[in-house]
C-alpha cells in the first residue's frame, strides 16, 4: 500500500487517481485544510488527519502494510512564507521530521518527496539543471531544501531511499474534467485567468511588464498535472530498485504570462480584462527546467506537452466547476 500525504489536494488527487488506475492500494492522509474530499478517487481510502500527528501515523503504519510514502502535504504560499516563516518551519520541516521518525520506527524507508523549483532562487541562466546552485529567496523554498538535505542524511545513515521531485509550474486537469485546481485563495495564473473569463473576478493583474523577456512579462515552465503524476509513479519504480535521486519536473519550454493569456483567450473565445501592476519582489524573469535527467534515468516522457492542451484541460474543469468542489 502507498501512503499519500496531501492526497486530497490538486496535485495529490491526480497522483492518487493514476495510482488507482494502476491497481495500487492507496491510503490518503489529508487534513482537508486545502484539499477536498470529493477530489479523492473512490478507489483510495481517505483518513482525515494531519500528517504531523505522530500517534495517528503510528496507528496507520501498524494497521496497514505501507510500502512507500508520497509526501505532498505542505504549506506552499511563497508570499505568506516571508510573513509567517515560523508556520513554514513547523509545517514543512518540523512535521516532516516527525513523519520520518515514525517511518524509521516502522521500517518504511521509501519516500517520494514533493519539492520545488524555488530551491534554486533566481538563476541567471536557463534551462535549470539539478546541479544549479541552491539559493532559495523565500522561506518556502528554503523549507523544501532543508528536507531534501535531511533525506540525503537519512539515506547515508539509515539506508532510506528517496526521490525528490522539484516541480516547476503544475497546470491543467485530468481530461475527464471532474478533478482540477481549486485553491482558496487562488494564486496560480491559469485558474485566475479563468476566474475573469467566468465572471468570478473583474480583471487579471499581471505583475511586471519590464522583465528582460521578449514581451516584458515573466516566463515559466508549465507541466501538466497528469504528467507530474506519472513522474511520481516512475519515482516509486526507482525506489523499488533501492535507488535514490533528485529530479526537475518541467516541460523544458517557457511561456510568458502574456502568451498564457493569449492561449486562454484562443481556447475560450473570450477576451481577458488585464491590469498591469508592478513586479512582485522575488519573481525571477525566467524559470525553465531542464528535464533531461528524469527523461534519461526514469524514461519520463510528458504526454501533455502542448501548452494549448494543458490550458484546454484546465478550462474543461473550470467551465464545468466554476466554484470548484462546491465549497
Amino acid at each position: 500500500m502507498i501512503l499519500v500525504t496531501g492526497g486530497a489536494g490538486y496535485i495529490g488527487s491526480h497522483i492518487v487517481r493514476q495510482l488507482c488506475l494502476k491497481k495500487e492500494k492507496v491510503l490518503v492522509v489529508d487534513n482537508l485544510s486545502k484539499g477536498h474530499k470529493k477530489a479523492v478517487d473512490t478507489g483510495a481510502k481517505l483518513i482525515v488527519g494531519d500528517f504531523g500527528d505522530e500517534n495517528l501515523l503510528k496507528e496507520i503504519f501498524k494497521k496497514y502494510d505501507i510500502q512507500a510514502v508520497i509526501h505532498l502535504a505542505a504549506q506552499s504560499l511563497v508570499g505568506e512564507s516571508m510573513v509567517q516563516p515560523e508556520k513554514y518551519f513547523e509545517e514543512n520541516i518540523g512535521k516532516t521530521l516527525s513523519m520520518l521518525k515514525v517511518m524509521l520506527k516502522a521500517n518504511v524507508k521509501k519516500i517520494v518527496f514533493s519539492s520545488t523549483a524555488a530551491v534554486y532562487g533566481e538563476p541567471e541562466t536557463w534551462p535549470i539543471t539539478e546541479d544549479f546552485p541552491h539559493k532559495p529567496t523565500n522561506v518556502y523554498g528554503y523549507s523544501k531544501l532543508v528536507i531534501e538535505q535531511c533525506l540525503e542524511w537519512y539515506r547515508q545513515i539509515h539506508g532510506f531511499n528517496y526521490v525528490s521531485l522539484r516541480y516547476f509550474n503544475a497546470a491543467g486537469a485530468d481530461p475527464a474534467g471532474d478533478i482540477g485546481e481549486d485553491h482558496n485563495p487562488e494564486t496560480h495564473l491559469i485558474p485566475l485567468i479563468f476566474k475573469v473569463i467566468l465572471g468570478e473576478q473583474d480583471e487579471l493583474t499581471v505583475f511586471g511588464t519590464d522583465y528582460p523577456t521578449p514581451d516584458g512579462t515573466c516566463i515559466r515552465d508549465y507541466i501538466h498535472v497528469n504528467d507530474l503524476a506519472e513522474a511520481h509513479i516512475l519515482a516509486l519504480n526507482k525506489l523499488n530498485k533501492d535507488e535514490s535521486g533528485v529530479y526537475n519536473l518541467g516541460n523544458q519550454k517557457g511561456f510568458s504570462v502574456k502568451e498564457i493569456i493569449n492561449v486562454a483567450e484562443e481556447v475560450t473565445g473570450v477576451k481577458v480584462k488585464v491590469r498591469y501592476g508592478q513586479r512582485r519582489p522575488g519573481d525571477p524573469a525566467v524559470l525553465v527546467a531542464s528535464s533531461e535527467k528524469i527523461q534519461k534515468e526514469l524514461n519520463f516522457s510528458p504526454q501533455f506537452g502542448d501548452i494549448k492542451t494543458i490550458v484546454l484541460t484546465a478550462w474543461k474543469w473550470h467551465k464545468n466547476n466554476p466554484r470548484g468542489y462546491d465549497r
